[in-house]
């Protein structure tokens, strides 16, 4: 491209060029440079904007979220928002753009839709879990959540194991919705939606949490013995998924960014702290995993800027060797 021009990428553009099996490897390589430090990752500030309809409390979060992968071409600044109104208004929950940068030159490479980025790398968070800590070969999930995020990580986990069930539930009739719809996705997997998080969660060796919620969304005492719990949804102080008794039950909490989980509901609320969290990049790199089929274990994820970066290069490669999306000036 010529100096000065970028290529920019829509959502429609990235479904065209991402795909979850490609995907998996790249995000897996990029925890483990994370997990080496071989990475810059700035801390990500996040503030509240906007007003709910009442003006009271703030309608949404925003982040900034830079990162770069040592070794890389580029670097990646994304711009995400999380509001958990838009359920109502029938918008995701997250949307998100990036910016590439040439890590060279300073260049503007591209800008992107960031929203199904975001999503699929999130995604590969449950799938990669899944495949190396859960107990049995054969995947039988338990979502709690039926949104876009609960849609990703069950194609996830689809990707990477061989999924036999999935049992959705939310308290609204969004549970049917979803269900359906992975029903279509996922055309040799017996996909339902369930009437309680208990019906969810029991019976399941993989449970996935993908929710806004401030307080737990399940009880502990309904999990089975060798559980993976894999919880994508709090990723502030004030947002909690899982209670007491499921950390207390686990035999190890991994996490994505462990400074950053120990400061979420889901561990600082059961008095643990980043000392008790070991580096989910330990899994990857053969450190430490499951050691027994009889194992609870816990992964708690607050995502990295770090995914995005991976992701977001992985996906320009594709667009520059296919010549997708449109070139602009600036």
């Amino acid at each position: 491209m010529a100096l000065g021009t970028i290529r920019v990428l829509s959502d429609d553009d990235i479904a065209r060029l991402l795909s979850l099996p490609d995907l998996l490897p790249v995000v897996e390589a990029a925890f483990v440079k994370q997990g080496r430090g071989e990475v810059e990752r700035p801390p990500r500030p996040h503030f509240p904007v906007g007003s709910d309809e009442d003006g009271d409390d703030p309608a949404g979060t925003a982040l900034t979220m830079p990162a770069y992968l040592h070794g890389s071409d580029s670097y990646a600044t994304k711009l995400a928002a999380v509001h958990g109104g838009n359920v109502e208004r029938d918008l995701p929950t997250v949307n998100a753009q990036i910016a590439l940068t040439d890590a060279k030159t300073g260049m503007p490479l591209s800008y992107m839709a960031g929203t199904r980025v975001t999503n699929a790398r999130t995604g590969c968070i449950g799938g990669l879990s899944a495949k190396h800590l859960a107990a049995e070969d054969g995947v039988r999930l338990g979502v709690v959540g039926a949104g876009t995020q609960a849609r990703w990580q069950s194609r996830a986990v689809a990707a990477a194991t061989t999924l036999e069930s999935v049992r959705i539930y939310s308290p609204s009739e969004s549970r049917e919705a979803c269900a359906a719809d992975l029903r279509e996705e996922l055309a040799d997997v017996d996909v339902r939606a369930v009437d309680s998080p208990e019906a969810a969660v029991s019976g399941a060796n993989v449970v996935v949490t993908a929710t806004t919620s401030t307080e737990p969304v399940f009880p502990g005492s309904a999990l089975d013995s060798g559980t993976l719990v894999v919880a994508v949804g709090a990723y502030t102080p004030e947002m909690r998924e899982l209670d007491s008794e499921t950390v207390e039950r686990a035999a190890r909490i991994f996490a994505d960014v462990p400074e950053e989980a120990a400061e979420t509901g889901d561990v600082a609320d059961v008095g643990l702290s980043e000392a008790d969290l070991t580096p989910l990049s330990d899994v990857f790199e053969g450190k430490l995993g499951r050691e027994s089929d009889a194992e609870i274990l816990v992964v708690a994820s607050v995502g990295t800027a770090v995914l995005d970066a991976a992701t977001a290069a992985h996906v320009y490669e594709a667009a520059e060797s296919e010549d997708a999306g449109r070139e602009v000036e600036l």
